[in-house]
């Protein structure tokens, strides 16, 4: 390996051990020429807003387990963001959501580190306003807790991805 950090050791294709990995992205081998590009991931976070609250997940798992996170995951091949944010919703906090329900807000470039991968996302986020704050969780290997924090309250420093921190801070933070 004579460039960046892979986390392969041998290339898949022929297992030579000749080969670049450039800036986490592409994997080209010198002797079989294969190259692989890691792409950038497609995620969506959704914002539920109630009265002058977001609500917020606390991560069970890592990466950045016991941080402050938004509802969401990673859009499966053949969804759409809006699909994946409605089926993300339906999986962790037990919401039916229409799809209508949701109001595109932004996009945001993250980090992703899972098992020492680092996977690049492009994170879609939405915002769905509740009629009621009772809420339950749906996927407890996933979400330790739930929380409603009002605007004025939410610390930045606890919030673990820095999309959502990004976020959170340019569009719903009041100070």
């Amino acid at each position: 390996m004579t460039n960046g950090t892979a986390f392969f050791k041998f290339c898949p294709h022929c297992g030579s051990q000749d080969f670049e990995y450039n800036n986490n992205f592409k994997f080209n081998c010198h002797i079989c020429d294969f190259v692989l590009y890691h792409n950038i991931a497609a995620a969506v976070a959704i914002v539920f807003t109630y009265e002058d609250k977001v609500l917020f997940t606390v991560r069970n798992a890592e990466p950045d387990k016991g941080k402050l996170d938004l509802p969401g995951g990673f859009i499966d091949p053949g969804e759409t963001a809006e699909e994946a944010a409605c089926r993300e919703i339906k999986e962790e906090i037990g919401l039916d959501i229409l799809p209508q329900a949701l109001k595109y807000v932004t996009t945001s470039p993250n980090n992703y580190l899972y098992k020492n991968v680092a996977y690049r996302t492009m994170d879609i986020f939405y915002e769905c306003e509740l009629a009621s704050n009772n809420i339950s969780i749906t996927a407890e290997e996933e979400i330790k807790d739930l929380i409603w924090i009002k605007r004025n309250q939410i610390d930045l420093d606890a919030i673990g991805f820095v999309s959502i921190k990004k976020v959170i801070q340019e569009r719903y933070l009041l100070e």
